[in-house]
């Protein structure tokens, strides 16, 4: 072998300029990449002073693009383990996925190990810093609002759920996943994001306080991974919208702490109208936000095949479909674990959930075979009453 042709060999393999990569990936997958580069002069090179949220994907800043179009930049953690095409893949799903109450993805950055995604910057925030934010936000949320933000989420997740083709499971509705645009219009965040982490990380971001009020009983015991577990959350989701406080409030007296118990033990008395907001001064339509409260408790109820479809219940807000009286006892999350929660010397309790499999016919992006183990830590943090 000459000498001249180990060389030529040996340039063959040099590592290509990341444009070029970038160029060759966008055409083939119909994403846009972005360069590591161009996304850290978008941030001044991830400043915190652009940071503006953080989850279990990861952390999100706000940058400033090419041409001045502003932009949500999530940088995703725990590294995922995916190789370049692999991940691709996934995200080529992800931006094929169009809705009002979406947000929408714009590109990503698969330099090295970097793994960022890309998304339209939605002006308002999200929900747990506005309504839930302990009155820190200048924002009125009249009923009419609510009603829109509650009948868009509803919206947004049917369409993940019934008409994207694989079945998206969000896999964690929450309040800081729904973003508020300028219309105070409802954008949900983060979804189809559980496929791009590793199998040794969590996808729902237990370590956030308040998190864990929203899983579904069977999926945060038995790691049962369902579309009905989405609708779980969505119904304590609501709860939330209409009484305008988070999930748990330690600062409550012991009956008034958890949301969920406390709905379900107004709507045994029929008195629900006294859990909407007082921050609307009476100004709200009570029959309505009583149905909007049924919706919730139907959601939620314990047997999962008892809550209704994404769809019907967008029916049932909007009142195509009348609201079934025939509600059941909702699962409580702490009629399980209330006694570990305080055991171990105070220490956070955990346990290890599995993220993979679905009810029969409930093939999605989140079914599958691999399995992913989510610990889970339980909090105990004062929010908003």
């Amino acid at each position: 072998m000459s000498c001249f042709s180990f060389l030529s060999r040996r340039s063959s393999r040099l590592p290509r300029h990341p444009a070029e990569v970038d160029e060759e990936l966008s055409s083939a997958y119909n994403i846009h990449i972005y360069t590591y580069r161009e996304l850290r002069n978008a941030t001044d090179d991830f400043s915190p002073s652009n940071k503006i949220g953080e989850g279990g994907f990861g952390s999100v800043y706000k940058g400033r693009l090419k041409g001045g179009v502003f932009a949500a930049i999530k940088v995703l953690s725990a590294g995922s383990k995916q190789g370049v095409r692999e991940f691709l893949t996934e995200i080529n799903v992800i931006s094929s996925v169009e809705h009002e109450n979406l947000v929408q993805l714009y590109g990503c950055c698969v330099e090295g190990d970097h793994r960022i995604l890309v998304y339209n910057y939605v002006e308002n925030n999200s929900l747990s810093q506005t309504l839930l934010g302990c009155g820190h936000s200048s924002l009125q949320f009249s009923w009419r609002t609510r009603t829109k933000i509650c009948t868009g989420i509803a919206r947004g997740l049917a369409f993940l759920h019934e008409e994207v083709r694989p079945h998206i499971i969000h896999r964690d509705i929450k309040a800081s996943n729904i973003l508020l645009d300028k219309d105070l219009s409802p954008k949900i965040a983060d979804f189809g994001l559980a496929k791009l982490m590793p199998p040794n990380a969590t996808h729902v971001s237990t370590r956030v306080a308040g998190t864990i009020g929203y899983l579904a009983p069977e999926y945060a015991i038995r790691g049962q991974v369902t579309r009905k577990a989405d609708i779980y959350s969505f119904g304590v989701l609501m709860l939330e919208i209409v009484s305008g406080r988070c999930n748990r409030n330690s600062k409550l007296p012991i009956g008034e702490q958890d949301l969920l118990e406390r709905t379900w033990g107004l709507y045994e008395r029929r008195e629900l109208v006294m859990l909407v907001d007082t921050a609307m001064d009476g100004d709200f339509d009570a029959e309505e936000a009583c149905k909007f409260l049924k919706i919730s408790l139907l959601c939620t109820q314990d047997a999962p095949k008892l809550r209704p479809s994404m769809s019907t219940v967008v029916k049932m807000l909007t009142g195509e479909v009348a609201v079934n009286d025939d509600i059941t006892k909702p699962g409580l999350i702490s009629d399980f674990m209330d006694l570990k929660v305080r055991s171990n010397d105070d220490k956070p309790s955990t346990y290890n959930t599995v993220s993979s499999g679905s009810d029969q016919n409930d093939h999605s992006m989140s079914s599958g075979n691999t399995t992913s183990c989510a610990t889970i830590t339980f909090t105990d943090i004062s929010y908003r009453s």
